[in-house]
């Protein structure tokens, strides 16, 4: 047992990460194949920012996502922040 409790602490952050991607994986298949309205992450993404209806709404989101993705390039890239 107290390996296992050793385990864990060690690898809690990793464990967690692919808990969170497992269970993202998992909801965002149940969604598609139901293909219900408003049940997947880009559905409410769109109704959220108002993509097909406002260009400010476009505007934010494209901003959001791409300073996002441009962070997370430098983060990785340079290890820092």
């Amino acid at each position: 047992m107290n390996r296992i409790i050793a385990f864990v602490r060690r690898n809690a952050s990793a464990l967690l990460w692919s808990a969170w991607a497992l269970f993202f994986a998992i909801y965002e298949t149940v969604a598609l194949v139901s293909k219900k309205d408003d049940d997947t992450l880009s559905e409410n993404t769109r109704k959220l920012f108002r993509v097909r209806s406002s260009k400010a709404g476009r505007a934010i989101f494209t901003v959001i996502l791409g300073g996002g993705a441009a962070w997370f390039l430098m983060h990785i890239l340079t290890e820092t922040m």
